[in-house]
Order: structure tokens, then C-alpha cells, then sequence
């Protein structure tokens, strides 16, 4: 296996590979930077702390504030919380969970406002990116994510219950904003609708749709948009549009385009 891996790169980009990881730099901005696949980064990685442990500094702990009974609330939580409503699950392992929210690659923005999300809600857990056919997940590891998002359960999301808890609604209400941006983010647009007047002129306006199967979730997207006095509708049963130009207006300042 060594040998497939050390092949494909000369002997300097691994040798630069393992100083920046012995440097603490995140796995994913290596591989960016160099142009090498994240998994050879972290396989490499692997070896070298391996042999050369002394070479690293300590695992971080992550600094879950459930556990150590601090305050939760952050607008970067709440921006995660919409996030991981829409696109996000966790995977569980012994001893571990794993943070995965789906970023499409059109958006690469996104994709870096979701990994500080991460950073800043849950301080000291690792961050990291994979990419997929079409999206990318940034990834974020700790035993602690499902203190922080207890809705994760078997199952899909939108088959089960979901409700937050008494914290979570008081972080949401301080910082609705920041949520109504995560969900638009994640399972939701900005796209130019249009009708046409009875003379035969065509009308164009900007409208905010959010999608997504589980009518629990929609009802929390629908809370908030209430919280900040905006005007929504169904479309159909899992889209609710926000179309009315006062509302819009609201949208764009506060949330805007994806990019």
C-alpha cells in the first residue's frame, strides 16, 4: 500500500506534506495547497506519526460546551443548527462521531462559512473536507457532536421526530438570522420567479424558496421567518416561498445569494 501511495508523488511534495502536518496545519488545507489527495495526506500522516509521535503535538480535546456546562449559544452554532437540519447527518463510531454536512461545489463559500461553523461551535475538534460526485462533505470529528445535535437518531431526518431542545430554541430565537441562513444554505435558494400581466408583459421578481421533506423542519425554517417578520407561503407541500417584496428585501440583507 505504501509503495501505490509514494509513487504517485515525488520524495519533496512528502517530505512538505509531513512538515505542514507536523506543523498542525489541517489535513484538508495540506491537500489544497500542494495539490495531493486528502487521503494520501492523512494516510501519510498516519505513518509518520506512527514512527515520529514525539514529532506531534498532543490530540486536542474538544471543548463541548454541554459537558462542561457553559453557555452554547453563538450565532456560528445557529448557522450550523440550519446547516445540519438540511444537509447534515452524523456518523457514529466507538468512541467518535463524525459531523458531515454536504456543501455543493458550486458554492465554495459555503463550503468555508460551514468548516468555521464547525471550528468556532466545538473548539479543538479536527475539520476536513471529502469530495463526492457533485458536492463536497466537510467533516468535523468528535464524540461530542451528538451532546451539541441531539436530534441525530437512526433513520433519515425527515422519517423520525424532529424537535429541539429548550437550549437550542433559546440559541435560535437570540440568533434567528444565522439559522434562516443555514437552511437557505443548505436545502434552500435565491432564484428570479416571473408572471406575466393581463396585456402580455412579463414580470420578473427575485423569491427565496426552502425545500425539504421533513414538515418538522420546514415548521422550525417557518418559525423563524416569523420571528423576523417574514411573509411566507406554500408553494406545495414541501416548498415554502418567501415572494413578497417587503419580505425579499429582508432576505437580502440578511442572508442574500448563495455563492
Amino acid at each position: 500500500m505504501a509503495g501505490i501511495f509514494d509513487s504517485m508523488h515525488n520524495p519533496d511534495i512528502k517530505a512538505r506534506t509531513i512538515a505542514m502536518c507536523r506543523a498542525g496545519v489541517p489535513n484538508g488545507e495540506v491537500a489544497r495547497k500542494l495539490g495531493v489527495p486528502s487521503g494520501t495526506v492523512g494516510y501519510w500522516k498516519f505513518q509518520d506519526r506512527q514512527r515520529f509521535p514525539q514529532s506531534y503535538p498532543a490530540l486536542p480535546h474538544a471543548a463541548c460546551p454541554i459537558c462542561l456546562g457553559t453557555d452554547p449559544g453563538s450565532r456560528a452554532y445557529s448557522y450550523l443548527l440550519g446547516q445540519y437540519l438540511g444537509d447534515g447527518h452524523i456518523i457514529s463510531k466507538t468512541g467518535q462521531h463524525t459531523l458531515s454536512i454536504a456543501c455543493c461545489d458550486e458554492y465554495p463559500m459555503i463550503m468555508d462559512d460551514t468548516e468555521r461553523a464547525m471550528r468556532a461551535a466545538l473548539p479543538g475538534a479536527a475539520t476536513g473536507r471529502r469530495r463526492r460526485t457533485g458536492c463536497t462533505e466537510v467533516k468535523s470529528y468528535s464524540r461530542h457532536w451528538t451532546c451539541l445535535f441531539p436530534q441525530h437518531g437512526p433513520g433519515k431526518k425527515h422519517e423520525r421526530k424532529i424537535e429541539l431542545a429548550g437550549w437550542q430554541s433559546a440559541v435560535v430565537e437570540a440568533y434567528p438570522w444565522e439559522f434562516i441562513r443555514g437552511l437557505i444554505h443548505s436545502d434552500g435558494c435565491r432564484s428570479v420567479n416571473f408572471t406575466t400581466t393581463s396585456a402580455g408583459r412579463r414580470l420578473e421578481y427575485p423569491r427565496y424558496v426552502f425545500t425539504n421533506a421533513s414538515a418538522d423542519i420546514r415548521g422550525l425554517y417557518c418559525w423563524a421567518l416569523d420571528m423576523v417578520g417574514v411573509e411566507w407561503r406554500y408553494s406545495n407541500t414541501r416548498v415554502v416561498s418567501v415572494a413578497r417584496r417587503a419580505s425579499v428585501a429582508l432576505m437580502e440583507l440578511h442572508v442574500g445569494p448563495k455563492f
